[in-house]
């Protein structure tokens, strides 16, 4: 199996503990990559939804051993929790096994180029309208969730790839939009106050890497909608993955069946 070297690679949003979690497709891809240093941007595991119904596939369990396998191994490994991980955030800078745990913190890219790294979660406040508003947002993604889960059951069972209906959706509701124009404008006023080149964040399941106002900015996706990272490649150059578009390139993905058995282990 050929394997892809990266210098850094960012993933976040991974929602381990839901049931809309890609473990499996996620597994496909680590398998298939080396790392010098992994940032998990927050929300790797989601309490939120463990705490109102535990659920814990086995594929959720290797995905975990994975990371933890790959902190052994020589891959630096650095845990960025969210707001759906929240308690980890009192261990910030203090160490798990070889997982570090930090709230933010600066990359430095091979080109010298300084990013800021955090999950997202401290913009909300620039982001949502109130309470009420933000309870609707909720409501709403469930149900985008569920669409997407029942209309991907029926391609898997046309035997086609798996494709973000939810995503295509957002892109198309005016109000989605504002949002996450509001949630980059606010990351990208912190890294220009830090004076920095750039900012790379998760927290709101939409891939995207763009120039605002001198900013980069890069959020690396998620792994319930798009199955997205970031990578850094030996020279520097950053890149947004779409591992199902890559992979359905070279394998068939389409093969992989989710792993609906559930397991207390952890």
């Amino acid at each position: 199996m050929q394997r892809t070297f990266y210098r850094s690679l960012w993933l976040s949003d991974i929602h381990l503990g839901n049931k809309d979690c890609k473990a499996d497709y996620l597994l496909h891809f680590l398998h298939r990559i080396d790392v010098d240093t992994l940032y998990l941007v927050g929300d790797i595991v989601d309490m939120w939804e463990m705490s109102r119904q535990f659920r814990w596939p086995a594929s959720h369990n290797k995905v975990m051993h994975k990371l933890m396998q790959m902190s052994q191994q020589g891959t630096r490994v650095v845990y960025l929790p969210g707001n759906h991980d929240a308690p980890i955030q009192s261990y910030s800078g203090m160490a798990f096994g070889d997982i570090e745990i930090e709230r933010e913190l600066v990359h430095t890219t091979a080109q010298g180029k300084k990013y800021l790294v955090l999950h997202g979660d401290q913009f909300d406040a620039d982001v949502t309208l109130g309470k009420f508003h933000a309870w609707i947002g909720d409501k709403a993604y469930d149900l985008l969730l569920f669409l997407n889960r029942w209309f991907n059951r029926f391609r898997q069972w046309r035997k086609r790839e798996y494709w973000s209906l939810a995503g295509y959706i957002k892109k198309h509701i005016k109000g989605a939009n504002e949002a996450i124009a509001r949630y980059r404008t606010a990351c990208c006023d912190k890294a220009r106050d830090m004076q920095l080149d750039g900012v790379i964040c998760g927290h709101i399941h939409h891939p995207e890497s763009l120039v605002e106002n001198g900013i980069h900015y890069v959020n690396d996706g998620d792994w319930i909608e798009n199955c997205s990272a970031l990578a850094e490649d030996a020279e520097g150059n950053l890149s947004l993955i779409y591992w199902l578009k890559t992979a359905n390139q070279t394998s068939n993905v389409s093969a992989i069946k989710p792993d609906s058995s559930t397991s207390k282990a952890a």
